[in-house]
Formats: C-alpha cells, sequence, structure tokens
C-alpha cells in the first residue's frame, strides 16, 4: 500500500499513486537540486551544492563540492525521509524557493559538519529551460531515464571557511532540477556546458557511448534579458585533458596526471546561428576523489574554464565531463553493466 502525506493534498499528482511511490521503481531513481556558481571574468573559488531525494532509499543527502582557493570542498549530509521530501533541509543546508523560477535562496549554517559556511542568493538571469525527456538502456535495464530544467543565475552573498569570509558579488552559475534514473556507475559519457556570457548562457547536456555513438543531445542559448531561449539542434566537442604543465595528456584510469581541461566546442541553435567556444581551465570538482578511486567511481569532473566564442564575447564555464568508459576521455573502462550491451 501507498502512504498518504501531507504531499498528497496538493493538486501536483502526475500518477495515480501517492508522492512517495514513482512511476518506476529503481533505486537510483532520484529527485534532485543542483546549483553551481564561480567568478565572472576570471578563474576563482567555486561553489557547489547539491539537494537529492531518493524514494527507494527514503533518502535524502546534500553534497557541498567545489573548490576555495587550492583547497577542495566536500560533505555529504544526509536524513531519512518520511513524507517530508517538500521539507529542503538537511543537516546544517536549507535551500528556500524565495520565488519559484526567479530566487532561491542557500544557506550551510556554521558547523563541524560544513566545510564551507554560506547564505547566498540565486536570481534568475534567463528563463528556464526545460529539456526533453533522455533514455538510455543496457539490453533491457534502465540506466537512465529524466528530465531536466536548467537555468542560468547571478549569486549574491557571503561563504566563510577557516573563519575567512569572502563577499559573492554577482557571480555567475546555474541551477538545475531533474528527476528520474540515473545510474552514474554505468554511464559511459556525459557533458554538460553552462557557458555564461553577457548575452546569456549557452549549454548543453550531452550523452554518449564508448564508441562514440551519440545517445542525446539538448540544450540551448538563453539570452540574458529573460527572452525565450533557442533550442541547440547540433553539438560538436573536441576536448583535451590538460597535466600540470599544460601539455595534452590521457586520462588513463583515474587521471591521476590531469590537472585541467582545453578545447574547442561547436554548437547550432535552431535558426541557423553556429557558435564556437574556445575554453581553457583546471579541475572544480574532480569525481574521483569523491569516490576515493574506486573502480566503480565516475570519472574526470567538473572543470573551471574561462572561454571565447567566435564572435568574440568571453565569460567563464563549467564544463563536466565525465562518464566511465569512452574511447577518447576515459580508455580504460571502469564500470561493469555498461550501455548498450550490459557487459
Amino acid at each position: 500500500m501507498g502512504k498518504f502525506t501531507k504531499l498528497d493534498e496538493r493538486f501536483a499528482h502526475q500518477i495515480p499513486e501517492p508522492f512517495p511511490k514513482t512511476l518506476l521503481f529503481h533505486p537510483d531513481w532520484r529527485e534532485s537540486l543542483f546549483f553551481i556558481l564561480h567568478e565572472r571574468e576570471r578563474p576563482g573559488d567555486v561553489l557547489i551544492l547539491t539537494l537529492a531525494h531518493f524514494p527507494s532509499r527514503q533518502e535524502m543527502d546534500s553534497l557541498q563540492l567545489g573548490r576555495v582557493g587550492d583547497s577542495p570542498v566536500m560533505a555529504r549530509h544526509v536524513r531519512k525521509v518520511d513524507g517530508d521530501q517538500d521539507d529542503f533541509q538537511v543537516g546544517p543546508i536549507t535551500i528556500d524557493i524565495v520565488e519559484p523560477l526567479q530566487r532561491v535562496r542557500l544557506v550551510a549554517a556554521p558547523s563541524s559538519a560544513t566545510p564551507v559556511s554560506f547564505e547566498i542568493m540565486f536570481s534568475a538571469r534567463t528563463a528556464p529551460y526545460q529539456l526533453r525527456r533522455g533514455t538510455m538502456k543496457a539490453r533491457h535495464e534502465v540506466v537512465w531515464d529524466q528530465s531536466h530544467m536548467f537555468q542560468s543565475g547571478t549569486y549574491n552573498g557571503t561563504y566563510t571557511r577557516d573563519g575567512k569570509t569572502h563577499q559573492i558579488n554577482n557571480w555567475w552559475g546555474q541551477r538545475d532540477h531533474s528527476w528520474g534514473v540515473r545510474s552514474h556507475a554505468r554511464c559511459p559519457l556525459w557533458m554538460w556546458t553552462p557557458i555564461q556570457l553577457e548575452e546569456g548562457m549557452l549549454s548543453v547536456w550531452h550523452w554518449e557511448y564508448p564508441n562514440g555513438a551519440r545517445v542525446y543531445t539538448d540544450g540551448c542559448f538563453a539570452p540574458a534579458d529573460g527572452g525565450e531561449p533557442t533550442p541547440v539542434i547540433d553539438f560538436q566537442h573536441d576536448l583535451q585533458w590538460l597535466n600540470g604543465q599544460g601539455q595534452p595528456v590521457s586520462y588513463e584510469k583515474f587521471g591521476d596526471d590531469v590537472a585541467g581541461l582545453a578545447g574547442r566546442l561547436d554548437f547550432t541553435l535552431q535558426g541557423g546561428r553556429k557558435i564556437s567556444v574556445e575554453a581553457t581551465g583546471r579541475w572544480a570538482q574532480r569525481y574521483s576523489a569523491i569516490a576515493n578511486r574506486a573502480d566503480s567511481a565516475l570519472g574526470g569532473g567538473l572543470s573551471e574554464m574561462m572561454v571565447r566564442t567566435s564572435d568574440g564575447a568571453t565569460g567563464t564555464a563549467i564544463f563536466e565531463v565525465t562518464g566511465q568508459y569512452h574511447h577518447r576521455y576515459f580508455p580504460v573502462r571502469r564500470g561493469v553493466g555498461l550501455p548498450p550491451d550490459g557487459d
């Protein structure tokens, strides 16, 4: 039997089941929020905050990630869920939807478990863009089946680490809201590229099989005046991992020699506009560090990038290049049961 909760009092049901039930029961079904913020004009600190609800685990967690100076930020906060998944609070973390689609308040209260405390306001600078539903299977098993929204914004507030408080004045960044199945340990490759320019945000969500065959691409250019986003209809990537001396290097298994990322992305928008982006940057969050080099750990991670477009615009970006096995980016396989064959 399903359990009726306070959320079920609302007119928001989409399936004939109470809220704790999902359309597909899966251990990796999640609904999650993701916030990332960084400076506008130069490399600097990067703050990342997540919040995710896992119905099959009856659990909610929040990750604090990123980098302050050269020091990584890493903490996981967790609590049990019993019909209160609409309460966006886990330990010291609180996320408050102040104005839907416009303003969100992020708080990390000082505590022994808080590596960086902060109080930050996200304010939308573009309209939200709803990506189409995407799916991927390993034979008959669902590995990925989700919907996804992203939106660019400006961030203001303060953050404190090791007793030193820093100001956040109109930093750029993006927020995501996604829901569905995503089995991270079984994904060959995905990319996510929120590029922040004065004109607006350019971003895609892109998946490939190990041999480079495309599974899914969706994204947009969202103008900073709040106008209607223009969909991306084609996307090409030519990126290279860099070592500490700025030279190309293979990722191998755990990216031990990788310190940065550089290369080119090419976007074609609906209507024919083409934008090429040259970028170079360094780690903002290495994923191998989160899982302590386990074979099931995702490769790659998030890189903070400086960018220049083919029409001369400059800006900053976060490039996520991650996955378990890809002929170019992750040549040494990790994980099992990977698409398309489930081997």
